[in-house]
């Protein structure tokens, strides 16, 4: 049996945004996110919490006709055993995780937690976007089973 946050996700994977090619490709939609993200911290600038930048994106994705969902829970597993669960900001358009933080600048442990999220998630691309710096912050990252070589390479 699925979990309700589970079926949202299903259900937002199943959607289809039209475009001239009657499917958005992933780097169109976080092209669209990273726009949505560049609007908000252009509005309100750095120095909020994390949650208020939040809530600005969600107004700005649904402007944009952007499907998502907030702070989906996730299982994690350790060998088979149910260990924990973890929330990822958002998932936009049921195939990509988006991780925000309201830091003064992004170091590793955020990126490790950013792709950990994908592999929990099973999602190909994420986006951690930080609006704590005085511009904004942004990384584009990739399951490391599914993108072997372009996680090695974000690594240097």
């Amino acid at each position: 049996m699925f979990t309700p946050e589970i079926k949202k996700i299903r259900k937002l994977r199943s959607i289809k945004i039209q475009t001239k090619n009657n499917s958005m490709h992933l780097d169109e939609i976080t092209y669209k996110i990273i726009g949505c993200a560049m609007k908000v911290h252009n509005t309100l600038g750095n120095g909020f919490q994390e949650v208020i930048y939040q809530r600005c994106l969600a107004i700005e994705f649904n402007k944009a006709g952007i499907a998502f969902a907030r702070e989906i829970e996730q299982t994690i597993f350790y060998e088979g055993i149910e260990v924990g669960t973890r929330r990822a900001d958002f998932v936009v358009e049921g195939k990509i995780m988006v991780e925000l933080k309201a830091l003064i600048n992004l170091e590793d442990v955020h990126l490790a937690q950013a792709k950990n999220y994908l592999v929990a998630y099973d999602f190909e691309v994420g986006l951690l976007i930080n609006f704590g710096s005085t511009s904004l912050q942004y990384k584009k990252v990739f399951h490391p089973v599914k993108h072997p070589l372009i996680s090695k390479q974000n690594k240097k």
